[in-house]
């Protein structure tokens, strides 16, 4: 089965296990996570690159015609608990991640207050969204009792979290505050 993207590495290589990039994995318009990093569509050729967990934080260029790739601006999918772990573990940004449910009001509520805090990146860090519903494993092992809950991960690491919604400015805050600090919590170490 053929992935029918023609994925070229951000580095220039070609991808030899292209064909799994559907299977299991929630993709938006442009850019999608897998287990190897943030594959994403070059805006100006088109050409679909993978950035790897490892050099988040890098200078990316596209494959085909050496543009420049620039982080999301919009939380990402986390489509598997395979992508989860690699994205949790291996990014070098720290990792915000939101734990919602589609049925959850005050997960939607909070949905564009996200993807505002995104936007506001810069590369300095990755959002992700984990749809507990989907991924009840994920939700069951760090223990969210209630949602949304948002976990900021640093180096495989929690370093905290906070439940219930909130606006972009007390989100903001909640990443500032802890993105370098070193809580007692989840390992995946």
């Amino acid at each position: 089965m053929s992935d029918g993207w023609g994925l070229t590495l951000a580095d220039g290589r070609k991808d030899p296990g292209g064909q799994y990039l559907y299977d299991g994995e929630i993709m938006n318009d442009h850019s999608q996570l897998d287990e190897r990093g943030i594959v994403q569509q070059c805006p100006h050729c088109g050409t679909r690159n993978r950035m790897t967990y490892e050099r988040l934080g890098q200078e990316f260029r596209c494959g085909k015609c050496r543009a420049a790739l620039e982080l999301p601006t919009e939380p990402l999918s986390v489509g598997s608990e395979d992508v989860f772990h690699a994205v949790v573990e291996h990014s070098r940004l720290p990792v915000l991640a939101d734990f919602w449910a589609d049925w959850c009001g005050p997960c939607k509520m909070v949905a564009p207050e996200l993807a505002r805090i995104a936007g506001e990146g810069n590369g300095q860090r990755l959002v992700v969204k984990v749809n507990t519903e989907l991924l009840p494993n994920v939700a069951q092992r760090f223990r969210i009792n209630s949602i949304p809950t948002f976990i900021l991960f640093r180096d495989g690491e929690e370093l905290a979290r906070r439940s219930g919604a909130m606006p972009a400015a007390a989100i903001r805050h909640f990443i500032q505050e802890n993105q370098f600090g070193r809580a007692e919590h989840e390992s995946f170490h």
